[in-house]
């Protein structure tokens, strides 16, 4: 069994402003926007990164769990790490077996979603999705919440993929050790000492909290096919946060 990261999900109070500096800074474009999510009193924009997607969503009405969740976190961040895999049923069982909640799930004849409770995964919303259907498992395939098209909103002049999600945390070994019990893949440490383990395409790494912020998804690290001209965007909006690393809805990018 393997597990991709898909799609990461970003929150901001404005979702215009938020979609803007990221397509200027990245060189990506909106593919696609869900009329769904109305009824979670949000609106949201999808972008491909590569054959991954990345996503923001805003609240647009009072007292959201997404409003919530930007109050807790003191503004824009990273929401929610999600992943696509190859058979959902056991991975279902998996989830039950070890008594973690699911807030979110739904089925249709070309999707199974299972979101689960970020107080029983600590760090940040994880997800676990499955395509059915003709070029279910293709990295380029279909991919249900992203629209029909997604491909036609690919843009690689700046950035080709997303390498690596990184959960802060107050005790990032537990919450490392959980959620490698769910995606069944054994821990390991990076260079710099942290628990990590890797997903079919991209790792997740997970560092304590050292920016003031709670515990959630604060980075990514991000290929990239023009560096020059994301520091050149990302310094003329005055988003630098180190040499190779900017600050994009609350969220650190390292580019790599």
């Amino acid at each position: 069994m393997w597990l991709r990261l898909r799609q990461i999900c970003l929150i901001a109070g404005e979702l215009a402003p938020a979609v803007d500096e990221l397509t200027s800074v990245l060189g990506i474009k909106v593919c696609y926007r869900d009329p769904g999510l109305d009824v979670f009193g949000l609106e949201n924009a999808l972008m491909p990164i590569g054959n991954q997607l990345l996503e923001v969503v805003a609240p647009v009405q009072a007292d959201t769990a997404g409003g919530r969740y930007l109050e807790r976190r003191g503004g824009d961040g990273g929401y929610m790490v999600i992943t696509q895999c190859d058979d959902h049923t056991p991975r279902r069982a998996r989830v039950e077996a070890l008594g973690v909640r699911i807030v979110h799930q739904f089925e249709t004849d070309e999707f199974r979603n299972m979101q689960m409770h970020p107080r029983d995964t600590g760090g940040c919303f994880f997800e676990i999705d499955e395509v059915l259907g003709p070029d279910a498992h293709d990295p380029d395939g279909p991919w249900e919440p992203a629209g029909p098209n997604w491909q036609d909103g690919q843009c690689l002049d700046r950035v080709s993929a997303i390498a690596a999600a990184e959960i802060q945390a107050d005790d990032p070994a537990i919450v490392a050790a959980r959620w490698a019990e769910i995606a069944e893949i054994d821990l390991s440490e990076d260079t710099s000492g942290q628990p990590t383990f890797r997903f079919e395409n991209a790792d997740i790494r997970f560092v304590p909290c050292t920016d003031g912020r709670p515990e959630g998804l604060g980075g990514l690290d991000v290929k990239t096919t023009d560096k020059a001209a994301i520091l050149a965007a990302a310094d003329a909006r005055g988003a630098m946060s180190g040499d190779t690393q900017i600050t994009l809805c609350g969220t650190r990018f390292n580019l790599l």
